[in-house]
């Protein structure tokens, strides 16, 4: 048992300190989630995420990684992550934005597409899982 108040409050801030850090979300590692479309077809995504200090780099797959693109103007602060993911199909490029806030191995965020005519589209919910490793 410490007689010493001091030292006693000392080991239980630096305890407090490292728990903290412990429990730190981190957006690192592969997320896997579905989403159905308007048509009812389910698309499966795979999101790889690097994280260097704020800066959030990583791709996109879909459908099984036959599509995959790099993720753009990644941010990770605050355990919130945000990003952009633009695909060119039929000759029209439509970028969709990302942000969701990481709890242990859960994001759940929304996700904003944008229109063939430069506005902004449908807002959906989304959650992604952390892969198993």
């Amino acid at each position: 048992m410490m007689r010493n108040p001091r030292l006693s409050m000392l080991v239980f801030a630096m305890i407090m300190l490292l728990s903290a850090s412990a429990l730190a979300a981190d957006p690192a590692g592969t997320w896997t989630w579905k989403l159905t479309t308007q048509n009812g077809r389910e698309i499966e995504s795979t999101l790889v995420l690097k994280l260097d200090g704020e800066k959030l780099t990583g791709t996109l797959s879909r459908g099984g990684g036959q599509r995959t693109t790099d993720i753009a103007n990644g941010s990770f602060k605050d355990d919130e992550v945000s990003f952009e993911v633009t695909a060119e199909r039929g000759g029209t490029k439509r970028t969709t934005k990302y942000k969701g806030k990481v709890e242990g191995d859960t994001i759940k965020g929304t996700q904003q597409g944008s229109r063939p005519d430069g506005g902004e589209g449908r807002t959906r919910d989304w959650e992604a899982k952390r892969a198993s490793q």
